[in-house]
């Protein structure tokens, strides 16, 4: 196989997974603003500047969200993305290559999204009965309902994990491929 069709993968790949992780971001805290709409309202929207003085050109919260989802996690995607891609070169064809990131992109979608239901079960059976767990967290005063700010939390947390550990395994995955 070529340069030309290396590099034109590799861009593909890094652009899928960009694509992918943005849209897994939206979905995923589409799902999590229903737990705790405080957790975006008075953490996420400020943390990323979605709120001027309490003021937004967006007035759907259901936007915001997605805006939000986007920018917590496209950049995840590119980094996946890239690291993914690397492995890839190894394959022989430019079907072999797609395929197998594919397949790798998909590993790590779903050990993100289990990791993202262990968040939940973890944030709801042991975080909100030990707040000792949650010390060192950032918790605004005017939170109502802490208990669901802190699942959300920690099914945050937990996805990111997730992504991270779905990662090494496609990564692992790749290169059993190779060797098969």
């Amino acid at each position: 196989m070529n340069l030309a069709k290396k590099i034109a993968a590799v861009v593909s790949i890094i652009l899928i997974c960009t694509i992918v992780a943005g849209i897994y971001g939206i979905l995923h805290d589409q799902i999590t603003y229903s737990i705790s709409p405080e957790y975006y309202t008075k953490f996420k929207f400020i943390q990323f500047r979605l709120l001027e003085g309490n003021d937004t050109p967006i007035r759907n919260l259901r936007l915001l969200v997605a805006v939000t989802g986007w920018m917590a996690t496209w950049w995840v995607g590119f980094i996946i993305g890239i690291i993914l891609s690397m492995p890839a070169l190894r394959q022989n064809s430019l079907r072999a290559m797609i395929t197998t990131s594919v397949k790798a992109i998909l590993i790590t979608i779903a050990v993100a999204i289990i990791s993202g239901i262990a968040g939940y079960t973890y944030g709801s059976l042991i975080m909100i009965n030990q707040p000792e767990t949650y010390a060192g967290w950032y918790l605004p005063a005017s939170v109502t309902d802490i208990n669901s700010f802190v699942i959300v939390g920690s099914i945050h947390n937990f996805s990111y994990m997730g992504a991270l550990v779905g990662l090494i395994i496609a990564i692992y995955f790749n290169f059993r491929k190779k060797q098969a």
